[in-house]
């Protein structure tokens, strides 16, 4: 096992941050206001986006630039500026050994650690109907998400949580803690115990309701926000709907069964019960009941 620098036990005087995405950028400016020094900010290269390909930049590159911050996209420069301490929160790469031996790093990893290590571990959490998560703040080892914890929140999964407002939540519970391990040291960590589980990044094709699934699978993929299924209408065209919220309803008819159409929604049979899709957004349209969508669309019997 090669040696890797140690996170140091008092405080952090000069800090690099490596981050990408919005989940990224309250950690930033949390530890910004706390006084401690930004040496350097490592963030993913901009992206083409849109339809005039325009190059943007990072939410955390914005963020950074904001608060007056050196930025770069060079991951090795982080060596070049000496810092006491690597704080990585959804940096979206792994971090080399070489570096590691050089520069103590730690991370907000947002599941209770060893449960969901990977790339999706809040997506992974909501899938699996886990009723409590939270975040860990951990020591970045060569292994994924292996290293020792500092300090854990436990956080309650509830039933309207979605994968925006739980991921938000996370992020606020991880502000304090975060500061507290720069500001006043890491401390003594733990070794993670219990039964490991992997977060793999969501395939699309996971996302796609099949009313085969039981209410609880489909109710659960719709928490994604990005969950959609495929109809054939009676033009013969197969058309594609987001499915943006579903309740269970106690009712039961082949899987895919359109069993009744009205203001409150479309209920459909599923796998075990049934459920009654209450919002919905039609290819290059805007989200909108589902009821008011089954009236223009002249739904077939089945949507299976």
């Amino acid at each position: 096992m090669t040696t890797l620098a140690s996170p140091p036990v008092g405080p952090a005087r000069r800090i690099v941050y490596l981050g990408t995405p919005e989940v990224a950028v309250a950690p930033l400016r949390a530890l910004h206001a706390s006084g401690v020094e930004i040496a350097l900010v490592v963030t993913r290269e901009d992206k083409r986006r849109g339809r005039g390909g325009t190059l943007s930049p990072s939410p955390v590159k914005t963020a950074a630039l904001d608060l007056g911050l050196t930025v770069t996209h060079t991951l090795p420069d982080v060596a070049k500026v000496q810092p006491d301490l690597g704080v990585v929160v959804a940096y979206g790469r792994i971090i080399p050994v070489d570096i590691l031996r050089i520069v103590p790093m730690i991370n907000v990893h947002f599941s209770l650690l060893p449960r969901w290590r990977g790339a999706a571990p809040v997506e992974r959490a909501l899938l699996a109907g886990d009723t409590e998560t939270g975040i860990c703040i951990m020591r970045i080892e060569e292994g994924l998400d292996t290293g020792e914890v500092y300090e854990r929140v436990v956080v309650p999964v509830r039933p309207e949580h979605t994968l925006s407002t739980l991921r938000s939540e996370l992020v606020q519970a991880s502000l304090a803690p975060l500061v507290r391990a720069v500001t006043e040291g890491c401390g003594q960590g733990a070794p993670q115990s219990g039964v490991a589980t992997h977060a793999a990044k969501i395939d699309p094709a996971e996302l796609q309701i099949r009313f085969t699934m039981t209410a609880r699978e489909i109710t659960a993929l719709t928490r994604l926000e990005t969950a959609w299924f495929t109809y054939t209408n009676d033009h013969g065209s197969t058309m594609r709907v987001r499915v943006v919220s579903v309740v269970e309803v106690a009712a039961r008819g082949e899987p895919g069964k359109v069993i009744d159409v009205s203001r409150d929604g479309v209920v459909v049979a599923c796998g075990d019960t049934a459920v009654r899709l209450v919002t919905v957004q039609p290819a290059g349209k805007s989200p909108m009941p589902a009821g008011a969508w089954a009236n223009g669309a002249r739904l077939p019997a089945s949507l299976a």
